[in-house]
């Protein structure tokens, strides 16, 4: 393999498990948006994220991961509903038998990380930008979620 597509697939595989990391932080009723957890990685963007989410999602709890929308995730929508139901999740509408109809009040809902889980994002960022460029003292990536509040993506 070439040098160059291992560090690649290293890169990948890293920003995945730091988008699992952040959506096990996600306490039940709460809920970040795909654009949230990029922006508190300060990298990549929604659609990074939901291919992760995508692809590994049932590693975690899936549900708390939506679109900025406050749609749940495309064909789980049923099952997110009941996910949404047991934990008190506040939403809008009331789920179809399709699993559609209704929508997560994102701006209610939206989880906001405490000092200590700022400390442990700070860390996976920071793990990241040394895999995205591991020259050390370069200048930080114009990406940084260094505000301490999640925007809304």
């Amino acid at each position: 393999m070439c040098r160059g597509l291992g560090t690649l697939l290293d890169m990948q595989a890293e920003y995945a498990d730091a988008v699992l990391s952040v959506a096990d932080l996600i306490p039940p009723g709460q809920v970040l948006s795909y654009g949230d957890i990029a922006e508190l990685l300060g990298t990549g963007g929604p659609r990074q994220v939901g291919a992760v989410m995508s692809a590994r999602g049932s590693e975690v709890c899936w549900w708390r991961v939506l679109r900025a929308s406050g749609q749940p995730p495309r064909c789980h929508g049923g099952q997110a509903w009941e996910h949404y139901r047991r934990e008190g999740t506040p939403v809008r509408g009331t789920a179809d038998d399709g699993g559609n109809g209704y929508r997560v009040l994102i701006g209610t809902a939206r989880w906001q990380p405490t000092e200590e889980q700022w400390r442990f994002l700070d860390e996976l960022r920071n793990r990241l930008r040394q895999a995205a460029d591991p020259v050390p003292g370069a200048a930080p990536h114009a990406g940084s979620a260094d505000n301490r509040n999640v925007s809304g993506s």
